[in-house]
């Protein structure tokens, strides 16, 4: 996990929205992911900025594309 002075707080509220919405856990995505619940935790929060790979697979994880997570970030920006 890399902390950033750039963070991207937008793209940590939408992988948590979409995350509540669908009902499931910081601890089932981070493993369906294969990253750590706090990574997943920071994230969420804006601390830190995933990689490319990683957003990929908590897209997957969430069962959206990337592009989807991408509108659904915009929202919150």
């Amino acid at each position: 996990m890399r902390h950033s002075s750039r963070p991207q707080p937008a793209l940590g509220t939408a992988i948590r929205v979409l995350r509540e919405k669908k009902g499931v856990t910081q601890e089932s995505v981070a493993d369906s992911a294969g990253i750590a619940i706090p990574t997943l935790s920071h994230i969420e929060a804006g601390h830190a900025n995933p990689t490319w790979a990683t957003v990929r697979d908590i897209a997957t994880a969430l069962g959206v594309s990337i592009s989807q997570l991408a509108k659904a970030s915009e929202k919150h920006d």
